[in-house]
């Protein structure tokens, strides 16, 4: 039997632009954490930190979708290398405020601009769709995609904490910002396997990929599937500082994403013929289910990492659909913002999700923040399930967006 991710990785270019894409996006996963351990560190006040990862997060929710609308129609380098020289510099502003303790507006100016971080992942997966577009190698690409995202989350939110905690408040933002800086340099010199540029058709002005009603329902529903991120991140950090064992954090966080990237794995060499919308509720079905353990795991650290492995066994799984999903239904001309805007779900939700979880930590206490992973998880399976009808449609509904292309029915 034949391994789909050797034939993938087998095309020249694929090796380089997908390592230095892994590093370039570590901080996805250590900034908003970083930022939540290194300023409850240093300004002993969760609310504080949430707020100012809040700001980072959502704001580069925002503004990402409009950095990779210009990308569509401009090309990767002439986007990427000015936004990321804003970040960078920004980050480090950040991380002096805390560290010299200047005014709190500082901290929320410095994470605003922050914010101009690229969309690594959408950047990754556009280059996969120009090698392997309407091929069945595409799919094992997605895959491959959403077991390294949660690879990222493994190896970056734990990163982030046990050197905040180890070392010193600022060491996971350092950390951070320099694989960022030179993860996206590695990135975008490999000219060769950047997508072309399409341009529009004469007369016809460039639309949002948000217009589309299966971009809405999947960003909707990410939303808080990055809300549950988020909450078990902050209440991993506050329960293990309950306990006495604040270094433990970095382990929690770490099992949190394990058995979701191995099965990400997986279903990425089977490629299951269910249809995609179905396979999709199934995941967040699943997730759901799986949060409910987390309300009485705070006693221990042992049984707190059981929990939380088994509780995010499911989130490759949802990220392999909900991208395959966007690639089957949005035109090829704006698939790097359409893929933007599901990982944009993703961050608002992070941000809302560190805000809402650090505010229910101080006020009822570090045993009570899963109870925002339940109730996110909730509100995920019935957003997926009222959307069946258009996920699973075989043309995407893009109102006055201009033209798009057919896809193939699930």
């Amino acid at each position: 039997m034949s391994n789909p991710y050797r034939e993938i990785f087998a095309v020249p270019g694929t090796k380089g632009f997908s390592a230095a894409g892994f590093v370039a996006r570590l901080p996805i996963a250590m900034a908003p954490i970083g930022i939540v351990a290194m300023i409850s560190q240093t300004k002993g006040e969760y609310w504080l930190a949430g707020a100012v990862s809040a700001t980072f997060a959502l704001t580069n929710a925002l503004v990402a979708p409009q950095i990779s609308r210009a990308v569509d129609r401009l090309g990767q380098t002439r986007v990427v290398v000015p936004t990321t020289i804003i970040s960078v510099a920004a980050f480090m502003v950040l991380i002096a405020a805390t560290n010299q303790g200047w005014p709190t507006w500082t901290l929320f100016v410095s994470a605003f601009l922050a914010a101009t971080m690229p969309s690594i992942p959408a950047l990754l997966r556009a280059r996969w769709s120009e090698l392997f577009r309407n091929r069945p190698e595409l799919n094992t690409a997605f895959a491959f995609e959403s077991a390294a995202d949660e690879l990222v989350y493994i190896a970056g939110a734990s990163l982030s904490v046990g050197l905040a905690v180890s070392l010193f408040p600022e060491a996971g933002m350092l950390a951070s910002t320099a694989f960022m800086a030179f993860g996206t340099l590695a990135f975008i010199v490999q000219r060769a396997t950047e997508p072309r540029v399409r341009p529009l058709e004469a007369g016809r002005p460039q639309r949002s990929a948000i217009r589309l009603r299966a971009v809405q329902i999947i960003t909707l529903a990410l939303i808080f599937v990055g809300s549950i991120f988020a909450a078990a991140e902050v209440s991993a950090v506050a329960i293990t500082k309950d306990l006495g064992q604040p270094n433990a954090a970095s382990l929690v966080i770490g099992v949190y994403a394990m058995g979701s990237f191995v099965l990400g794995l997986a279903l990425g060499a089977l490629n299951p013929t269910m249809a995609l919308q179905r396979q999709l509720l199934i995941a967040v079905g699943f997730l759901a289910l799986s949060s409910l353990p987390l309300l009485v795991a705070s006693s221990s650290v042992p049984l707190l990492a059981v929990a939380v492995f088994v509780s995010g066994i499911a989130i490759s799984p949802t990220f392999i659909t909900a991208f395959g999903l966007i690639e089957r239904l949005v035109p090829e001309r704006m698939l790097t913002e359409g893929v933007t805007w599901v990982m944009t779900g993703i961050g608002i939700g992070m941000a809302l999700g560190a805000f809402t979880t650090g505010w229910v930590v101080d006020t009822y206490g570090a045993d009570k923040g899963f109870w925002v992973s339940v109730v996110a998880s909730a509100a995920t399976v019935v957003i997926i399930a009222l959307g069946q009808r258009t996920l699973g449609a075989d043309r995407a509904d893009c109102g006055d967006c201009g033209a798009v292309e057919p896809v193939p029915a699930e």
